[in-house]
């Protein structure tokens, strides 16, 4: 993992998923917190547009409050817990 700043001064850390993509954990500019998390290559041009848009999810603090037990278990466990 290797952690730096955008251009807009903004954290960003980026690393490599078992399938070899580049992805990254991003802080966002959306008036309430939010992170950018996903595949930076992962991108899909719009149907009607046609500009590149990002495929990455862009959560809020409540939404990863949510997920981190989740993933808390599954670093444990390797699984998914049986009830949520």
């Amino acid at each position: 993992m290797k952690a730096s700043n955008t251009e807009r001064g903004f954290r960003v850390v980026e690393f490599v998923d078992g399938n070899g993509d580049n992805c990254s954990l991003q802080e966002s500019s959306h008036s309430e917190p939010h992170i950018w998390l996903g595949s930076d290559e992962d991108q899909k041009r719009h149907h009607v547009t046609g500009q590149l848009m990002s495929c990455r999810m862009h959560l809020n603090q409540k939404q990863v409050k949510e997920l981190l037990p989740l993933l808390q278990h599954f670093a444990e466990y390797g699984n998914l817990p049986k009830s949520i």
